[in-house]
């Protein structure tokens, strides 16, 4: 599943450059993780839910940042069509 978040040309990582893909229509599907603040996570899925983007919760923000080869955790990571 996170499998497609190795791609680093096509990885987008972070809330605010998620919803700035997302507004220009370039966004294929969204991961979110279950234990980030939903004051973060609440705009991206309202974004995902009115532009008819996938997105997926997965259970920690440490999965979702080690899926995008980064050191630190990552609240949402999103994969380019």
């Amino acid at each position: 599943m996170l499998e497609a978040l190795q791609d680093g040309s096509r990885r987008v990582v972070g809330a605010r450059q998620v919803l700035r893909a997302i507004a220009t229509g370039g966004m294929g599907h969204v991961y979110i993780a279950r234990d980030a603040d939903p004051f973060v996570t609440r705009p991206v899925m309202d974004a995902c839910e009115k532009n008819g983007v996938r997105f997926t919760e997965v259970d920690t923000m440490r999965t979702l940042g080690a899926a995008c080869g980064i050191d630190v955790k990552s609240s949402v990571a999103g994969v380019r069509k």
